[in-house]
């Protein structure tokens, strides 16, 4: 494209149609504006992005075609632009014909004629909305991911997640100190022990559960296994199928786990009967009271004198 005023011009009154052709042949959305902020120009892409047709674009100003306080942005970038002529490019907002707002860069440029005077400026705009979206995904996707770090390292069980190599995502500490000193020294060489190769850190019959559910794609798989004279219960369970596996393992050898385990499990039950307990007390009338106190102190027998320690 030629952007003195002349060649301009007498290019759009020669060859208007094959002018106007070429510029529309473009995928990019591209405008000219004259001195006074007011359309001259405008291409097939421009059109489709704004949702305005040329008659309605042509001829008018920003103000016309955006909000106010966003054609007034636009104006005060366009007049920084004019008083140092050259290139400008930024990003802001642009409001569609449908209401929708999108994220935008800018790149302008201004024309001159013969004598050097500008006379009006020419440019494009690049949507980066979907950029941008994808970007603001990546960045909260990096806070969860620290936060769910933050939590795992927290748990007194045993985690570890892995990839479809079974290369480890990241574990805890209680999962190196399960299964040895040797992996404990590697924990502390490397944190999480990610991108550790998970069949060189847990016994075959472990990793042969992992890369049975990665597999098979299965909700979970539990087991309880003798290792290194400690009973491990271990859950494994799909976090994406085929993707991502990870296991919670707990040591049911520590007295203190398995007294919270049975608490655990007598809590569970005690959910799961809930209802049948209401149904049973209202049956019940009268004696409801004695069955709750009766209940009550069952389930206070799972404790196990807790409130002695």
């Amino acid at each position: 494209m030629i952007y003195d005023d002349k060649s301009f011009h007498s290019e759009m009154i020669q060859h208007p149609d094959l002018h106007q052709k070429i510029i529309d042949a473009l995928p990019i959305p591209i405008f000219y504006r004259d001195i006074n902020g007011v359309y001259m120009a405008t291409n097939k892409a421009h059109e489709n992005f704004i949702g305005l047709k040329k008659e309605e674009i042509i001829g008018k100003t920003v103000f016309d075609v955006q909000p106010s306080e966003i054609a007034e942005l636009y104006a005060r970038r366009d007049q920084e632009l004019f008083e140092s002529p050259g290139d400008q490019s930024y990003e802001t907002k642009f409001r569609l014909a449908d209401g929708s707002m999108h994220d935008v860069i800018f790149n302008k440029a201004v024309i001159r004629n013969d004598d050097g005077e500008v006379i009006g400026m020419v440019g494009s705009v690049l949507d980066i909305t979907d950029r941008k979206k994808a970007e603001r995904k990546l960045e909260q996707a990096r806070e969860s991911s620290v936060i769910a770090s933050a939590m795992l390292h927290k748990i007194r069980a045993g985690v570890v997640l892995v990839g479809r190599k079974f290369k480890v995502i990241d574990s805890n500490m209680a999962f190196a100190h399960l299964f040895g000193e040797e992996l404990e020294e590697l924990y502390e060489t490397i944190p999480g022990l990610q991108g550790a190769d998970l069949k060189e850190l847990v016994p075959e019959v472990v990793f042969k559960m992992f890369s049975s559910l990665m597999a098979t794609g299965e909700n979970m798989l539990e087991r309880d296994l003798k290792i290194k004279n400690r009973l491990l219960h271990i859950s494994v369970i799909t976090i994406y199928k085929n993707r991502v596996v990870g296991a919670l393992i707990r040591d049911m050898s520590a007295p203190m786990l398995v007294r919270e385990e049975i608490i655990s499990r007598a809590q569970r039950v005690n959910k799961q009967n809930l209802e049948t307990v209401k149904k049973i007390a209202f049956l019940l009338g009268e004696n409801a009271a004695q069955t709750e106190q009766l209940l009550n102190s069952i389930i206070e027998s799972y404790k196990y004198g807790e409130d002695e320690d």
